[in-house]
């Protein structure tokens, strides 16, 4: 620690960082536009200037600017000076003479960091009376929102943009006194990161189109802290509603997770809440019924029927732990078909039982040696992929060190490493996003990129099985990747179950055993399909094909289906077959689909905004999502459940009032799960004061007027029997535990970056811990290789060996159900390799037909030069294909 003088008054504070960061870590207020905490310093905005002094007899001192001066021992600033003071008040005034006077109207009013830094500089007069420079707005798109008018030129979403998340198509550009930014012309905007400009934008030029096209301001939303449910990795956010609706996902920072950004799909995936297709009442054989009439008919059945669950790896571990807790734990079955069921726990056993580490995304973004084996992560696992590009810097970092520059000094750092890259090799079947940053790409079919695994792990520990007739190239890169992650001090390995390998899971698993057995620094990174597919391997349970032949074989004739589609995970045919022969069919869900539509009862359930539960991601760290707010007719999964198990004469359901109880069975009854009661504060809670946490901010506006039509007394409000916070402004104002946190405002910060008031440190964890908790760390006993090396793969003729590709907008169930997402879907297509194209005699756009897994299938041809010989590619999970279980030979029709 180091002493530093503010105003006179030492304070202890650590080396390393900037002056800005100090300054807002200790609390003070001091204005900025260019820094972002997650992007570094480049010093263009010139609005935290500060008075620096030679020594305690100086007493004129200089200006500097905070940002750009590092701490030192014994520094003295001035933050209250006068001559710094106006120096920020006409930095503002500068930057107000070509805003325009449009808060009123502005997306942003009333959270927006250019007012608060307005206001904290004193400026409330514009002197300036002549004509503003004025722009022309682009059409960015779905997702955001352009008007260029508001822009004060700080550069921050080019320099997210393009330099922190890779994009290419947002840049800046300018003429004279003009500066521009935008695209070269008008179009989609084409990263997947692309809505992080709603929040790292000061002004209102980068907006959310989505909540535009049902405005709220957002201080009139009710908050509560969530989790995204469109990927396995967890990221924080916090969801909004107004007149019943869910208007707005934000980013909810959290230190080892997510950080300051989300992907588009999280943030734009929400609209499938509001959309037309819920389910919103309870029905029998499509009519509407009374829920007290459903649960006791229902509930009758579980006494007098054969009754089997299927689970969901999309609903929370209370709602499938209650489902087992129904229909006990033999007739449970966890919704995923065999083969995603082995995938699941073979990874889930690789985190939870072997000796390398599974690191969070923060840690990735530190490692500076990276080994992906069968993902595209841009298309499955967006924020993963946004990690590794902070990675690849982090090898060319030691360039800035020795040369005594600090990492915040971003645009040193970047002339200084250039084009430069730390190791990151790409092993996948298909092109990739982040093949551009790679040292080397290996496009094959699955069972050649695990072979490269396996052959790179002996070659890090002979006593890993060994692997035959490698090709020299193949050899040669095995042995590019060994040196290099036998060189590096952090190095990770990232695979995932998206290709539907077990072999190339366990590939992975070999070279991060073999390196953790020379670097304990060594980590690994596994990717799942859903958003709580971890927690669902954890909870133990039959596969989907069980149940289809318990009903088949007469042993069952009544089914609870759980939040899920089984038409995604199994072939219709199939589906068809269980559904029809089952006698009835209760499905618990919040939005309609291809099952819900055969099931003779329909409960409505609620989705992550009008329910509470537990999740757990990748990486083991299970988390709570709070209910935003209540929804007539819809409950929580596990309250049906609950409810028709108390009914039904269940013992233990009988007890359980709210979720507190249904978690805390849970952790006594199974061993890996011990300790997610502590996941979240219990409901009870109370803080200090003895008020509860408020869900909306205290400027919140209209509560009377909303439902004036229907009556002008305000009714009572609900109260949350499930956590301790409660629905409406009412509460305290005191800051709540970091589990809790519902929105991000401070005095005089209203816009996002209030953050920094809630962290232990800029940039560090929120006060108390980042929420959530690991069930599983890295087992120090065991240790072991996968010796199952597959055949290499061999090209047949006339038959095409077809594999999943994922696209982020699309194979996820919710998001594709999402308006704004439903624009960004691609049609079906199968991707061919450019050869075996010729061979057919087939271009571009060309219809093939293929018969594949008992399916005919008939798409347009989609011609790539990255696929290998023999191998075809067909989009996962698309709204318009019927499932089919691949890798799977195709045969070739035409």
């Amino acid at each position: 620690m180091v002493t530093i003088y503010i105003d006179n008054t030492p304070y202890q504070v650590k080396p390393g960082k900037n002056l800005l960061e100090t300054c807002l870590t200790l609390g003070f207020d001091l204005p900025y536009f260019c820094w972002h905490p997650a992007l570094g310093s480049v010093g263009a905005c010139r609005q935290c200037a500060i008075k620096m002094y030679r020594d305690a007899d100086d007493k004129s001192g200089r200006l500097v600017m905070s940002c750009m001066e590092p701490v030192s021992n014994n520094q003295r600033i001035s933050i209250a000076d006068k001559t710094a003071v106006d120096f920020r008040e006409g930095v503002i005034e500068w930057l107000m003479t070509n805003h325009p006077h449009d808060c009123a109207v502005c997306d942003e009013g009333g959270a927006c960091h250019l007012q608060d830094m307005t206001v904290m500089t004193g400026h409330t007069y514009r002197r300036f009376k002549f004509k503003k420079r004025t722009h022309v707005n682009q059409d960015l798109g779905p997702f955001i929102n352009h008007e260029m008018n508001r822009c004060i030129q700080c550069y921050r979403c080019v320099r997210f943009y393009k330099d922190y998340a890779g994009g290419e198509d947002l840049d800046v550009f300018a003429s004279k006194s003009n500066v521009y930014f935008g695209r070269s012309e008008p179009g989609t905007l084409e990263s997947e990161f692309s809505g992080n400009l709603s929040e790292v934008c000061p002004t209102g030029v980068f907006t959310d189109k989505t909540l535009k096209q049902h405005y709220t301001r957002k201080w009139d939303l009710t908050m509560a802290p969530s989790i995204c449910q469109h990927c396995s990795l967890g990221c924080n956010i916090i969801a909004g509603e107004r007149y019943g609706d869910l208007r707005m996902i934000a980013n909810r920072y959290h230190g080892e997770v997510n950080g300051y950004f989300i992907c588009d799909r999280g943030r734009f995936g929400y609209e499938f809440v509001n959309a037309p297709a819920r389910v919103r009442q309870t029905t029998q054989l499509g009519q509407p019924v009374d829920e007290d009439k459903a649960i006791t008919q229902i509930s009758e059945l579980l006494k007098n029927s054969k009754v089997i669950g299927i689970g969901s790896p999309r609903a929370s571990l209370e709602s499938n732990y209650a489902l087992k807790k129904l229909v006990g734990e033999t007739n449970f079955h966890k919704g995923v078909s065999r083969q995603e069921q082995a995938l699941m726990e073979l990874a889930v056993s690789i985190l939870n039982t072997g000796p390398v580490r599974a690191l969070s995304m923060k840690e990735v973004e530190k490692a500076d040696a990276v080994f992906i084996l069968g993902e595209d992560l841009t298309n499955t696992s967006p924020m993963l992929a946004l990690a590794i590009r902070q990675s690849v810097r982090q090898q060319p970092l030691h360039e800035v060190n020795a040369l005594a520059v600090p990492e915040w000094n971003d645009a040193a750092a970047r002339e200084i490493i250039q084009q430069k890259k730390g190791p990151l090799f790409v092993a996948t079947v298909a092109e990739t996003k982040l093949d551009s940053m790679a040292t080397k790409t290996f496009r094959a079919a699955p069972q050649d990129i695990s072979r490269l695994g396996f052959a790179v792990a002996n070659l890090i520990d002979p006593s890993a099985p060994q692997v035959s007739n490698l090709h020299e190239d193949e050899r040669a890169m095995s042995e590019l990747i060994a040196k290099s992650l036998l060189a590096s001090e952090r190095p990770v390995i990232i695979s995932g179950t998206s290709c539907q390998s077990d072999s190339v899971l366990k590939a992975a698993a070999n070279v991060a055993t073999a390196l953790q057995k020379r670097n304990k620094n060594t980590g690994i990174v596994l990717t799942f399909p859903e958003s709580n597919s971890v927690g669902l391997a954890l909870m133990g349970g039959n596969p989907l094909e069980e149940a289809f032949q318990k009903v088949k074989s007469g042993n069952t004739d009544t089914v609870i289906i759980l939040e899920n589609d089984l038409y995604r995970h199994s072939q219709t045919t199939l589906v068809d077959e269980f559904l029809t022969k089952c006698k009835t069919v209760v499905v618990v869900d919040h939005s309609q689909q291809a099952t819900s539509a055969k099931a003779q009862w329909l409960i409505p359930a609620g989705t992550f905004a009008e329910a509470d539960g537990t999740i757990v991601n990748n990486e083991g760290r299970a988390q709570r999502y709070f209910q935003v707010y209540e929804k007539m007719n819809v409950k929580e999964s596990w309250r049906w459940l609950t409810n028709l198990g108390a009914t039904a004469g269940i013992t233990p359901m009988q007890s359980w009032k709210n979720i507190d109880h249904i978690t805390k069975a849970l952790a006594q009854e199974e061993e890996v799960f011990r300790g997610i009661e502590r996941v979240s504060l219990t409901s009870d809670y109370r803080m200090q004061d003895g008020q509860r946490v408020p869900r909306a901010p205290h400027r919140y506006s209209g509560r009377t007027a909303m439902l004036a039509n229907v009556t002008v007394s305000e009714p009572k409000p609900p109260e949350d029997p499930d956590s301790g916070m409660s629905f409406t402004m009412e509460g305290t104002r005191a800051m709540p535990p970091s589990s809790m946190i519902p929105f991000f405002w401070s005095p005089g910060w209203n816009s996002v970056q209030s953050v920094n008031k809630y962290q232990e440190e800029v940039g560090a964890a929120l006060r108390g811990g980042d929420p959530g908790i690991r069930l599983f760390e890295a087992s120090a006993t065991q240790s072991h290789y996968f010796n199952e090396v597959p055949e290499k793969f061999i090209a047949v003729d006339s038959k095409l060996w077809i594999v999943p590709l994922h696209h982020i907008y699309g194979s996820e169930e919710l998001s594709a159900k999402s308006a704004s997402v439903a624009k960004r879907v691609p049609l079906p297509y199968l991707m061919l390799n450019a050869e075996d194209a010729a061979k057919l005699g087939l271009k571009e756009g060309d219809a093939i037909e293929v018969a594949v897994g008992g399916d005919q299938l008939r798409l347009p041809v989609k011609v790539s030069a990255s696929l290998s010989m023999g191998v075809a590619g067909l989009p996962a999970g698309l709204p318009t294909l019927s499932f089919v279980e691949l890798p799977a030979w195709g045969l070739v029709k035409r």
